[in-house]
């Protein structure tokens, strides 16, 4: 009997890495106390949201920034450069290359939490002097989106 229970317990304590319906960008192992809305506690390496990893290859992956230049041109494009120059919005020329995947994604899914909590993006906020409206990207969508802005700052 006591054996069954402990099989049992190691049963259900075990699993697959890959469960469905899971978000791949964000890891449980570790990962800081949780707040009321769910999401880990404030970090500002990677800003305020769901996001704490973010698997980033060396090489592009050319077919998600493609996807991701898509994005920008519909939701992005018309408050935003791919230069240095402020348009509504500041220009992404080098962003990827100052702020890390996880606040690029944060700021782009959470950007009324990050405008509240995060002194990046409220030093931006002061320069730019307009708020980021919330373009309701998904997860994959703001994925596609980081891959393009790396692609813009000559990642190949």
């Amino acid at each position: 009997m006591l054996i069954t229970i402990v099989c049992a317990a190691l049963a259900a304590c075990g699993g697959s890495n890959s469960e469905p319906g899971k978000n791949p960008y964000v890891q449980d192992a570790g990962a800081p106390k949780k707040e009321s809305n769910g999401n880990p506690s404030y970090d500002p390496n990677r800003g305020e949201g769901k996001f704490t990893h973010v698997d980033v290859t060396p090489a592009l992956n050319a077919a998600m920034a493609d996807n991701g230049q898509r994005i920008a041109d519909v939701k992005c494009g018309s408050c935003h450069k791919t230069t240095e120059e402020k348009l509504v919005g500041p220009g992404w020329k080098g962003v990827t290359k100052r702020y890390t995947a996880e606040w690029i994604m944060n700021f782009v899914t959470n950007t009324d939490a990050m405008l509240s909590k995060d002194p990046k993006a409220q030093a931006q906020l002061e320069i730019c002097l307009v708020r980021m409206p919330n373009q309701n990207l998904s997860d994959d969508d703001a994925r596609a989106l980081y891959e393009y802005m790396r692609k813009n700052d000559g990642v190949k």
